[in-house]
């Protein structure tokens, strides 16, 4: 195969790098008022609003969890604590890498500047970037960008912040709403879809398709 040559490889933190476990924290929060499949459409719903809430204006990301909460708990007839939200965003520095993560990243940080795009504050994302022990060029914030992705203005950032272009980098994300969709719409066509579950392969948008970072090297041939 013809291996690929980004100046950078560039990745969405939590999902494809850290495993996200806003759902499973949601779960032991609302576990005294919703059960069963209840609970499960209310994590539905939660993923959903936290998507429909970053898709204007920046706000931190502690009111985006906040209310994608309360919008949640209104669909599903439960009353809402501020202790909820303060417990689900509390929870996010405390997740680990998925454990397929950190050798491969060690392996091409050697060769290939690793950079992060994370729908992340200033003050929070240090903490995961630590968990995953490569070294890392450049990490870019929506909180820095003033906008979270799928907002292109988030990867123009990213750009500036670089100072390359969408043909210099390989996006790496496990998601294709919050990162390949746009990626493809800005032009960048090197990116990997990491297959890990939560979204379905949609061939559309041009992407390399591994099953996890240990599938990483292989395309740009470390």
């Amino acid at each position: 195969m013809a291996y690929l040559k980004p100046k950078f490889i560039t990745f969405d933190c939590y999902g494809t790098l850290i495993n996200f476990e806003m759902a499973p924290v949601a779960r032991q929060v609302y576990a005294d008022r919703l059960a069963g499949e209840a609970l499960e459409a209310f994590c539905r719903d939660f993923s959903a609003y936290r998507l429909d809430a970053v898709l204007g204006a920046w706000r931190p990301y502690a009111q985006v969890v906040a209310e994608a909460l309360q919008r949640s708990c209104k669909k599903s007839g439960i009353d809402y604590r501020d202790s909820d939200g303060e417990a689900l965003y509390a929870a996010v520095p405390t997740w680990k890498p998925h454990p397929d993560v950190v050798a491969p990243l060690k392996r091409i940080a050697g060769e290939i500047p690793l950079v992060i795009l994370s729908n992340s504050m200033v003050d929070l994302i240090p903490h995961s970037v630590e968990k995953l022990e490569a070294p890392f060029h450049t990490v870019c914030t929506a909180q820095e960008a003033q906008a979270y992705k799928p907002r292109m203005k988030a990867f123009e950032f990213m750009f500036d912040t670089l100072g390359c272009g969408p043909q210099d980098v390989l996006h790496c994300s496990s998601s294709f709403r919050y990162d390949l969709m746009t990626a493809f719409d800005m032009g960048i066509t090197m990116k990997a879809f990491v297959n890990r579950g939560h979204e379905p392969l949609n061939p559309y948008y041009q992407v390399h398709e591994i099953p996890d970072i240990g599938g990483l090297p292989g395309l740009v041939g470390l």
